[in-house]
């Protein structure tokens, strides 16, 4: 039996394109082997136009029209001038997907488009870390209550199944602490530095690689961490944290005779996001540690992302991935699509 899945894009940047490239790619294959036919029927995005067809979006001719003209406002008769909240409304979708900018002070404009849409009686799939990290249990609620799901795998490994295994598979064997790599550009600098490179030279590269943004603050003070932080702590081990929680420190005050000091002892800097259950509580921190061969995040290089797992039954489990990248991203909503479809059968 197949059932029809009928989304409503807000945001068209590298994330929306890379799931438009994926479902151009593999509408088939998702459909035959999954039983789930996705079509995309409404897009709109800020500076790229709206546009809505209740039949369905060709994703090739969405990503061809904007390699030719840059937006999609001469995109045809679909065109619509909807905003965000009218796109909800309107569109007739079953999934909203949110990929507005992040931001982490407030969560807008994200947080109002997805408790729109979750009154409405829509599911969500969003990589936008901003709702889920300063609101997750009221946005837990509102799902509850409006019998809707709510996916954010994308929101701290970009694709890597960081959150579907956890929440899935390890979380009877009982979770007692996370640590993770969560921010690739921080250990991409970190890598440089170690191969001789100084932190200015080591940021300017992960710049020109388009790692890090132009204002790299979010990543390297290790806010954009600490909200995986939060994020982890509230999903995993039912903690009620906020960012002010996380003890956070980034990578900007390490210097070369840091980097060289740990060299010297076989180590290697490498800036840990840890959210762990303790006999009075939790510990909740993003900091640059010193880590000796053995330990499994310490082989981590370039932009990859990891996270350790500690189990009680288990033991440790680590999961290595992408941590961003245009298709790595948008396969994450792939991934939320399928556990919903999953969820309600």
């Amino acid at each position: 039996m197949i059932t029809q899945y009928k989304l409503a894009l807000i945001g068209f940047g590298n994330v929306g394109q890379g799931l438009a490239k994926i479902l151009s790619d593999k509408y088939s294959f998702l459909k035959d082997k999954f039983g789930v036919d996705i079509r995309i029927v409404a897009v709109c995005d800020l500076y790229k136009g709206s546009l809505a067809d209740p039949k369905g979006l060709d994703p090739a001719m969405l990503l061809n029209h904007i390699e030719l003209h840059g937006d999609l406002k001469s995109f045809g008769e679909i065109n619509t001038d909807w905003d965000a909240k009218e796109t909800i409304t309107k569109s007739g979708a079953d999934i909203l997907v949110e990929l507005a900018y992040t931001d982490l002070k407030t969560g807008e404009p994200a947080l109002s488009h997805v408790k729109q849409a979750m009154n409405n009686g829509m599911h969500i799939s969003m990589t936008n870390k901003g709702p889920v990290a300063l609101h997750f249990p009221e946005l837990k609620r509102i799902a509850t209550k409006n019998k809707v799901q709510m996916g954010i795998e994308g929101t701290v490994m970009s694709g890597t199944p960081s959150l579907n295994l956890a929440c899935e598979m390890l979380l009877p064997a009982g979770i007692t602490k996370i640590q993770g790599i969560l921010n690739g550009t921080t250990n991409y600098i970190l890598g440089e530095m170690e191969a001789g490179a100084d932190y200015e030279d080591a940021l300017k590269q992960a710049q020109e690689l388009g790692y890090a943004e132009a204002n790299p603050a979010g990543d390297v003070e290790g806010n954009d961490a600490a909200a995986k932080v939060v994020i982890l702590g509230n999903l995993l081990m039912d903690l009620s944290l906020s960012l002010s929680d996380v003890d956070c420190m980034g990578i900007n005050k390490l210097t070369a005779d840091d980097i060289k000091q740990a060299t010297a002892h076989n180590k290697h800097w490498k800036l840990i996001g840890t959210v762990e259950i303790t006999q009075t509580g939790y510990l909740a921190s993003v900091k640059p540690e010193m880590l000796t061969n053995e330990h499994p995040l310490a082989a981590i290089s370039g932009a990859t992302n990891a996270i350790t797992y500690s189990t009680e039954l288990m033991g440790d489990i680590t999961l290595i991935g992408p941590g961003a990248g245009r298709l790595e991203t948008g396969y994450a909503i792939i991934e939320d699509i399928l556990t919903i479809h999953k969820n309600s059968h």
